[in-house]
């Protein structure tokens, strides 16, 4: 947290290469030992990345890494002073993806299996969002009984984690388990809807 203190604001290249090697060590490794321990207990976590810094201060300010599911389907985190924050993410959409999810929306199984799952990610505290239209997509009925959802052209579930806010503890270890295991249903179904067969 000293490390980050010291960044804030507009730090000068002097106090961004002063703390560097202290916020890889700090920080950054930190954040990679998590995800590793994260990989360590179900392999469809070992592919991530944990993001470098880069020119713009936010970057310095914020350790972000992803751990990819699917094509734009990921588990996101971020630590910063505000402590651990996770999401699961389906974002940046592949041309067809939104397409291939308005179907599964509309669609009586697969549209119920994903409103129950965001709705109970809704009620475990976890803000849903993303880019969602002001209107009904065209071809779909405006009385749909799942029509916020096909309204979604990218979906997030997100919410801060609890504890001290330590990237590399067993507590934020336990803390990262807990919410992929949260998030699961969701993201499970946004990789199998939104990939193209074959």
């Amino acid at each position: 947290m000293d490390v980050l203190l010291q960044l804030q604001g507009e730090p000068s290249q002097a106090v961004r290469e002063r703390c560097r090697a202290d916020r890889e060590r700090l920080v950054r490794q930190p954040m990679i030992a998590l995800l590793n321990d994260v990989a360590d207990a179900d392999p469809r976590y070992e592919d991530f990345s944990v993001w470098h810094y880069r020119t713009n201060s936010w970057w310095w300010q914020h350790q972000s890494a992803v751990i990819r599911l699917g094509r734009k389907v990921e588990i996101g985190l971020r630590f910063a002073l505000d402590g651990l924050r996770v999401q699961g993410a389906w974002w940046y959409p592949d041309p067809g993806q939104v397409d291939l999810f308005r179907r599964a929306v509309a669609a009586e199984g697969s549209g119920r299996e994903l409103a129950a799952a965001v709705a109970e990610l809704s009620e475990k505290g976890y803000d849903i969002s993303g880019d969602v239209m002001r209107r009904v997509p065209r071809g779909y009925p405006a009385d749909h009984a799942r029509v916020d959802l096909l309204r979604h052209r990218s979906l997030i579930a997100a919410r801060s984690l609890d504890g001290d806010g330590t990237p590399h503890t067993a507590q934020a270890v336990d803390d990262v388990r807990t919410a992929a295991g949260d998030l699961d249903a969701m993201l499970t179904w946004l990789v199998r809807h939104l990939t193209r067969p074959g």
